[in-house]
């Protein structure tokens, strides 16, 4: 049977999805969508009350709106497109459209994994140099820090979409995910592409492994920071303003490495389609709550925002 190339821009491609029709998979797409209603609402929020509340003017919470930014883009990026497929029971995806989620995909993960990073420097000069603070993360500072994080995404979102999409893909365009995500499109190439993949593999270590050194280093110092304080107090109020950002990182990190870390021999597609769920769509819903629930200034800041509301609909 002749294989035939297909390069033109007008081929769609078909997401074969991870939902069925079936009851069980009916009652799961319920619960998905209504994690990303969640998800959406609770970042929108997160952005508002951080933009709104001057007491929340600061770089960890400036940090913090961007991380709800990236999550919300991240939940929009494919989300709508599984759903919108799976009510309509259309599987396609444009061509263009495809590599439009692939970039934006490899940007916000990698602006994201890189920020949670520098998030962790951000905590590790708040209690080891707080005296030195405001001027060691001052607004420059801040806005130097996440400009590059959101420039170091783009530049390998923008690299990794081109080079997939110039690939020749074969006439059976069927990839086995609910998003077009780089590894199963791969799959599909009719040219050998695992040189490429060889480069990916070393490119997601570097992406996942530089923010999670600076991580492990800043916590480092941290605990020895820690260690060396005689207030008890002290030591609870240090270990409560890491405590959401670790629960954070081991989230995000947790599942991206399951992925794109593992030998190709272990790699399942349906075990990558479960995984794919929960930091597309649960870690964006979590870590609103996460920062939420534990913070008392964001909480403050949200029962100010009611009680305005409140005195307002009174007049």
């Amino acid at each position: 049977m002749e294989i035939r190339l297909n390069q033109s821009s007008t081929d769609d491609f078909v997401l074969l999805g991870i939902f069925s029709h079936s009851p069980t998979d009916l009652v799961l797409f319920s619960a998905v969508m209504m994690v990303f209603i969640m998800a959406l609402c609770g970042n929108v929020l997160l952005i508002f009350l951080i933009f709104m509340d001057p007491q929340l003017h600061t770089p960890m919470y400036f940090f913090l709106s961007q991380l709800s930014l990236m999550d919300l883009m991240l939940i929009c990026t494919n989300v709508p497109k599984m759903a919108g497929n799976f009510l309509s029971g259309r599987k396609s995806i444009s061509f263009v459209g495809c590599g439009m989620q692939i970039g934006l995909f490899v940007c916000l993960v990698g602006s994201e994994g890189l920020l949670l990073g520098l998030m962790a420097y951000d905590r590790y000069v708040a209690i080891s140099h707080p005296l030195h603070y405001p001027i060691l993360m001052s607004q420059r500072v801040c806005l130097q820090m996440v400009g590059s994080s959101w420039v170091f995404g783009i530049i390998d979102g923008l690299i990794q979409m081109v080079v997939v999409m110039t690939f020749p893909y074969c006439s059976l365009r069927e990839v086995d995910h609910f998003f077009c995500e780089m590894l199963s499109l791969l799959k599909l190439a009719c040219i050998d592409t695992s040189i490429f993949e060889n480069v990916i593999f070393a490119c997601c270590v570097f992406m996942l492994f530089l923010p999670f050194s600076i991580i492990v280093a800043s916590y480092a110092r941290i605990l020895r920071t820690v260690l060396h304080m005689r207030s008890a107090q002290a030591v609870r109020k240090a270990l409560a303003t890491c405590s959401s950002h670790l629960t954070a990182v081991f989230l995000f990190y947790g599942a991206a490495m399951f992925i794109y870390l593992r030998p190709k021999r272990y790699r399942a597609p349906r075990h990558d389609k479960v995984v794919s769920v929960f930091y597309t769509v649960l870690t964006p819903m979590l870590n609103p709550l996460i920062y939420s629930l534990r913070n008392r200034e964001v909480m403050g800041a949200l029962r100010k925002g009611l009680d305005h509301c409140r005195i307002v609909n009174q007049h």
